[in-house]
């Protein structure tokens, strides 16, 4: 039996991914192959450039449109010529195992990318790589124009040796409809010639070394229904014309380094459901206004932006929210009980690190999905009056620490300490409103009745003997 070679970390992946095609290859010979030998070649030696360790030739010797590793792909295609009226070509290319259920070519620590992968599938419709070049650098392919006339997904996950600029990959690929870039080595700009890309519904870039300023240019992808730029270098304002992208779900400028206002077109985006623009350098402008007019949202993140203010009473038409983060944002005054009356779905709501003052709202106990209240590190005060049960329920999860004048009541203190509600042992216990000692006042009472009588005894003692002596 031949023997293959095994290396770490990827060991467990190609014999996982070996047993997946070993009990699951079908060989025909019977059937004349589809996939023309050139194609067929090509597609040989972009695999050996992934994972030369795995014979692939002798594993799949067949018609690859017939029997192929998981992640290769055909597709049938209609041909004029009548001798042949059908063809077969490549339309998917997945590299990187991900899972026991997507187990595709397992990429070696020295898989590079084969020029071939540009130049020999014209129909290809989805290229996928998932931690494939995590040690060998690995330079941003120049795609060249002519290719990519059918391509709709461009996937590159968790590459951090693959390195260059950004404008190699996003070339004039007027079909593509997803470009998800995150976690790679990749840096720059984006192009301008973004705005060819008519047919984007999801540009995620994030976790990559990008900068610069948003273009003008992304107003004009109408069709765009996911925009996640995070944890990159970006700068600047944010234009208003971002609030033009109508058709977005979610909208992620998290951990980069864009200032200013808010757009107040953001409004626009009626249908969005996340709005993450946390850790940025937004600041002045308060709680935005306009998030009451947008019904659909089901998570803000805001924390890290000093945007001070109050808390606004905006809650009553956001009902379907599940979390809210508005960490660290310098804001001042109470927190509205109305929070604590419309948001019915809400799972997680962080406030610490702020100014806030007054009570926490008793309110907050009507919040029967909450899993995460933290309110740590502000000035709040007095007593806090949630139940046992919604203590018990969110444990340590619910987090009061570093909030000194707070207080519970004693029997909290005990019931924290044995019903994992931690965020509550930490608190001073209240001081007890005065209230006069029931047996000091029967005591006094007491004393009472027995000195009036005394003193009548004696006045009647010397009326008695004034009137017989």
């Amino acid at each position: 039996m031949a023997q293959f070679p095994l290396f770490h970390p990827f060991s467990k992946f190609t014999l996982l991914f070996l047993a997946t095609l070993l009990s699951t290859v079908v060989i025909s010979h019977q059937q004349q192959p589809l996939l023309s030998s050139t194609e067929q070649d090509a597609v040989y030696q972009v695999l050996d450039s992934i994972n030369s360790a795995i014979p692939w030739r002798s594993l799949f010797p067949d018609d690859l449109c017939s029997s192929a590793p998981h992640g290769v792909v055909c597709d049938l295609f209609s041909n004029p010529d009548v001798s042949s009226p059908e063809t077969a070509h490549v339309t998917e290319l997945s590299f990187g195992y991900v899972s026991d259920y997507t187990p595709n070519p397992p990429c070696s620590p020295n898989s590079t990318i084969d020029p071939l992968l540009f130049t020999s599938f014209k129909y290809l419709r989805k290229l996928f790589f998932y931690q494939c070049f995590t040690e060998t650098r690995v330079s941003v392919p120049e795609i060249p124009p002519s290719f990519g006339s059918s391509l709709e997904e461009l996937v590159f996950v968790d590459n951090p040796s693959l390195v260059g600029s950004i404008g190699g990959i996003l070339g004039n690929f007027t079909n593509l409809r997803r470009v998800v870039l995150t976690g790679n080595g990749v840096y720059g700009n984006i192009p301008d010639g973004v705005a060819h890309l008519v047919n984007l519904e999801e540009l995620t870039l994030s976790r990559n070394q990008l900068g610069g300023e948003i273009s003008l240019s992304f107003a004009k992808l109408k069709k765009l229904k996911v925009l996640d730029l995070g944890y990159n270098d970006f700068a600047g304002n944010v234009p208003e014309s971002v609030g033009n992208l109508s058709e977005l779900l979610k909208l992620d400028l998290s951990s980069n380094g864009f200032s200013g206002k808010i757009p107040e077109s953001f409004k626009n985006m009626q249908r969005l459901e996340l709005l993450d623009l946390s850790l940025n350098q937004f600041s002045n402008s308060g709680v935005p206004l306009f998030l009451a007019e947008m019904p659909q949202l089901k998570q803000v993140h805001l924390s890290g932006n000093l945007l001070g203010g109050k808390i606004p009473e905006i809650w009553k038409n956001l009902g379907g929210i599940l979390g809210i983060g508005l960490s660290d944002m310098g804001l001042v005054g109470e927190i509205p009980t109305s929070m604590g009356v419309h948001l019915k779905n809400l799972r997680y709501l962080g406030l610490d690190n702020n100014k806030l003052e007054g009570t926490v709202p008793e309110e907050f106990g009507f919040l029967e999905s909450v899993n995460e209240i933290n309110l740590e590190n502000n000035s709040l005060s007095g007593r806090v009056s949630l139940s046992r049960s919604f203590s018990a329920k969110i444990g340590h999860k619910l987090k009061l620490a570093g909030n000194p004048q707070l207080c519970v009541d004693d029997g909290f203190i005990f019931f924290s300490k044995t019903k994992s509600a931690a965020g509550l042992e930490q608190l001073k216990v209240c001081r007890k409103p005065h209230k006069p000692n029931p047996a000091l006042l029967s005591v006094v009472s007491s004393s009472v009745q027995v000195v009036v009588p005394s003193k009548l005894l004696f006045a009647t003692w010397v009326l008695f003997m004034l009137i017989f002596a």
